[in-house]
């Protein structure tokens, strides 16, 4: 059975999009042809040919695609030693997440994001080491799956395409006001900024929608979920696997370990009252009905915070001056930085971030997770004094240099940072749930049964 996904504000349902209908069209004929050239042909055989299993605006999701990410999500249970819930239940899980991923993909393509090699080979590294790998035993692991190189290289640059969209699109939905920050700093929160680390597990059942019947449902359903996690012998990550909506329902529910104060308010009120090992009680918000697990809580002590000093040079490709002679020309600059030609000086004249330029390039004090992964990761390997290799993020290519580095009270403006910091990132747990709901309604989908 086929459903449509109408758009929120439109009162007709959307038609496929006319190159759909060409290609559905002629993938009917195809068939038709290759039956003419092979009338005898056995059942089981045609029964073999690839079909869709979803059309997602003008892109389609093939059964064989869906096949192969169950399968290798299935392998990886089981080298778990998770237990396997029904296939069909894997399987709707799947396709929801290629359906999503093929929408922010889209969304990424017409923004014109691009994923360079050298940036899919550091994230491949990157994953490895934090998995305590080497590469060549991380692609080994995913030849298990069924996975050639090629295929999870382009795996991660989904990945990293998804995860841009995600952060260009959700954070310019978020607001933060001098007021909430006030609010926040005299909270108790945000009298301990430095709070503990939760490892939390997470369920949501989606509220179809906004009708009184609906909810009812919904938070029946919750509760349901929530006799059989705490009265009964179940675990919390196969339920999660097999009825939760959100977005890590495939990682069990595992949100991971997690700032209590980059959670949404509604989470961190939730698990304050929970002991670790417990399952909150069914509670709803905007993107649906949640159920939390706390599985283990540490720190939240810590009163100062380790600061670096950074300046940097950037340089941005454009159309008359491509990656590869972008990366050429900060080399240059590399080397005459190396020759003793003044750090300052150079951004100065030439980096094209223009509010540290005027400054030699001076970034001021920074704490960790203020800039972006690629240039994070980049100053936690940086000794002082010691000026980096080009470093490629999605700005361009930068010159870093780590000049000092302290522990340091948090003064008032870095407290009014950390503070916008942590709004912004609970703001983004949510809205980006919301977000995803969004695109999702205003587009064309057709499940095939």
């Amino acid at each position: 059975m086929a459903f449509m996904v109408m758009s929120p504000w439109s009162p007709e349902v959307k038609q496929p999009y006319p190159l759909l209908k060409t290609a559905v069209a002629s993938m009917a004929a195809l068939s038709i042809t290759m039956l003419s050239f092979y009338p005898s042909a056995p059942r089981a055989e045609l029964e073999a040919l690839d079909r869709i299993v979803a059309i997602v605006n003008e892109d389609v999701v093939m059964a064989s695609e869906l096949n192969e990410q169950v399968e290798m999500m299935v392998k990886q249970m089981l080298r778990s030693q998770q237990q396997l819930p029904p296939r069909e239940v894997i399987e709707s899980q799947v396709l929801e997440k290629l359906i999503q991923d093929r929408l922010q993909i889209e969304i990424g393509k017409r923004a014109g994001v691009q994923i360079s090699d050298d940036e899919i080979n550091r994230a491949l590294e990157d994953t490895a080491r934090n998995q305590g790998l080497t590469l060549e035993e991380f692609v080994s692991y995913a030849h298990q799956d069924g996975l050639t190189l090629s295929k999870l290289r382009q795996n991660f640059k989904n990945d990293m395409v998804v995860a841009r969209v995600q952060q260009a699109m959700v954070s310019r939905r978020i607001e933060i006001t001098d007021q909430e920050i006030d609010n926040f700093l005299n909270s108790e929160e945000g009298k301990f900024l430095a709070s503990p680390d939760v490892n939390v597990g997470h369920i949501l059942i989606r509220v179809p929608d906004s009708s009184t019947d609906a909810f009812n449902q919904a938070m029946a359903d919750a509760e349901v979920l929530h006799n059989r996690l705490t009265t009964g012998s179940e675990d919390f990550r196969q339920v999660a696997l097999t009825h939760s909506a959100g977005p890590n329902a495939l990682q069990g529910g595992d949100l991971g370990w997690r700032k209590t104060a980059q959670l949404p308010a509604l989470f961190t009120q939730t698990l304050d009252a929970l002991e670790p090992g417990q399952v909150s009680e069914p509670f709803r918000s905007d993107a649906g009905i949640h159920l939390l697990k706390l599985y283990e809580r540490r720190g939240g002590g810590e009163q100062l915070i380790e600061q670096k000093q950074i300046r940097h040079i950037l340089l941005k490709p454009n159309e008359i001056r491509n990656d590869e002679a972008t990366r050429a020309q900060i080399a240059a600059l590399r080397e005459q930085i190396l020759e003793n030609e003044n750090f300052g000086e150079l951004a100065r004249q030439y980096s094209e971030d223009t509010g540290s330029a005027l400054k030699g390039g001076d970034l001021g004090w920074s704490t960790k997770g203020q800039f972006v992964p690629g240039f994070e990761n980049a100053i936690d390997q940086l000794e002082i004094g010691v000026l980096s290799e080009p470093v490629l993020t999605q700005y361009g290519w930068h010159l870093i240099e780590v000049t000092d580095q302290r522990k340091q009270d948090f003064s008032t403006e870095i407290l009014r940072n950390q503070a916008s910091n942590q709004l912004r990132q609970r703001k983004y747990a949510e809205e980006l749930q919301v977000w995803l709901e969004e695109i999702r309604n205003e587009a064309f989908i057709e499940i095939k049964s």
